[in-house]
């Protein structure tokens, strides 16, 4: 048996650390954002009743199996379930791969490139950009914001993006404004 302060000091120090990467983890796989604080409570007891009998070795493997167990059980005792839900769930193995260190500095080199990725789009791009997927505001609000069209923003997140991309991929990153093709009537063919 483990005594109750090594148990609160264990959960403070190996639960509470990865509270924000277990709610994205039952975000992703759960169908109702209105339940995740529920589940993330259901977590919380059955990980601190496992634990109260022996701290695991791997505490991140040990919360992320206890969080699937605790969905896939909710998906089967629901009265109106998914079928592919509960199989959808069990083909969940929680990927502890995006905790290590290595894993880190890999994110944090991708932002890096992001952030030169956007420096070099223009202004007005790159604002619309910002905007729109890192404030999360919609085309309307940004439309309204800045006080251009919604074609305007929309027009500006494709090409925005799509020089994003292509400097995430190697390229230059420069935007690519799609070339006017002139359009030539000509008339009835004799």
């Amino acid at each position: 048996m483990v005594t109750r302060e090594a148990l609160n000091a264990w959960f403070r120090l190996e639960v509470l650390r990865r509270e924000p990467v277990l709610t994205q983890f039952i975000s992703r796989h759960w169908h109702s954002s209105d339940e995740l604080l529920d589940i993330r409570q259901d977590v919380y007891e059955r990980v601190l009743l496992g634990a109260s009998r022996a701290l695991p070795d791997l505490a991140g493997p040990y919360i992320f199996t206890v969080a699937r167990n605790v969905m896939i059980n909710r998906a089967r005792r629901a009265k109106i379930i998914k079928i592919d839900l509960v199989a959808e769930l069990e083909q969940v193995v929680p990927d502890m791969d995006w905790l290590t260190p290595a894993r880190h500095l890999e994110a944090r080199e991708e932002l890096r490139r992001v952030q030169a990725g956007l420096d070099i789009l223009p202004p007005r791009c790159r604002e619309i950009l910002r905007l729109r997927k890192v404030e999360g505001l919609t085309t309307r609000e940004v439309s309204q914001q800045l006080g251009i069209g919604i074609d305007a923003v929309e027009q500006q997140v494709t090409l925005g993006m799509r020089a994003l991309i292509d400097f995430m991929h190697g390229g230059d990153g420069r935007v690519q404004r799609p070339s006017r093709a002139r359009t030539i009537k000509h008339g009835p063919v004799s």
